[in-house]
């Protein structure tokens, strides 16, 4: 029988909100990380499917419930020591992490420094360039318009979705605006900074990753396809689990199942 339970866990970030779907199986638990701007609803119909194995689905810094963070000045460094502070805490020695866009830039970073403690990674949307001067300059344009809430969060939802999800769907824009809504505007900068504006090149962390590892990516997304990791081509932007949930689906249960994705 699963059962579903809500966990608080303390680490050098600050205090974490995690969901957790247990059962009694022996095999390897599974992670879930969201990317910016969402929380782990994200994953839920993906959770949902899962029910041979411990579910994790992780709430980020700001995000979600995770609302009580201590540390002023954080990094996407910090959220990968942040991962392994959560999988210690729920004693899970090894897991299958699952990311979406600053969910697998963590879990790249993580699995880098502990490799022993993943299983597999599957790695959806990931970011892994260091921003260029065109970009930041683009991002202080964009936090200047963070006085008009709806109009910002229209326009992220535009960036964020391929065109064509939109069209045939345009309650993702909803499914934006609901985790999004309850971000200051100093918040959102702050977000911004540490996971777009300021991460480096990840590209040598992706050379000699020791795990195995497969990435999944929309083809109008804005991320190009890692290097040396089979890479899933989808139709759509940013948010493939959102925009292409079947696609994903089969994404997952591939990987969980070590199926070959050739």
């Amino acid at each position: 029988m699963n059962t579903t339970n809500k966990s608080e866990i303390t680490t050098g970030i600050g205090t974490i909100s995690v969901d957790i779907k247990k059962t009694g199986s022996g095999k390897t638990p599974v992670a879930f990380l969201h990317g910016i701007y969402f929380d782990h609803h994200l994953w839920d119909r993906h959770s949902a499917e899962i029910n041979d194995r411990t579910v994790v689905s992780v709430d980020m810094p700001l995000h979600g419930a995770s609302r009580k963070i201590t540390k002023s000045e954080w990094s996407v460094n910090d959220c990968a020591t942040m991962l392994i502070e959560i999988l210690d805490a729920l004693q899970i020695p090894r897991v299958i992490a699952i990311g979406h866009s600053w969910g697998s830039m963590t879990i790249l970073r993580a699995a880098h420094l502990h490799p022993e403690r993943f299983e597999s990674i599957g790695l959806c949307n990931m970011s892994f360039k260091a921003a260029t001067k065109k970009q930041r300059a683009g991002f202080r344009l964009q936090h200047a318009m963070l006085g008009l809430r709806n109009f910002y969060m229209d326009q992220s939802a535009k960036t964020l979705f391929g065109n064509g999800s939109l069209k045939e769907d345009p309650s993702l824009t909803d499914q934006l605006k609901r985790p999004m809504s309850i971000l200051s505007n100093r918040q959102i900068r702050q977000i911004d900074k540490a996971v777009m504006i300021d991460p480096e090149d990840s590209t040598s962390l992706i050379e000699t990753l020791k795990v195995e590892a497969v990435a999944l990516r929309g083809e109008e997304d804005f991320v190009p396809t890692p290097p040396r990791i089979e890479t899933i081509i989808v139709k759509g932007g940013h948010v493939s689990p959102l925009e292409q949930p079947a696609e994903v689906s089969n994404f997952i249960s591939r990987l969980i199942d070590g199926r070959s994705f050739s």
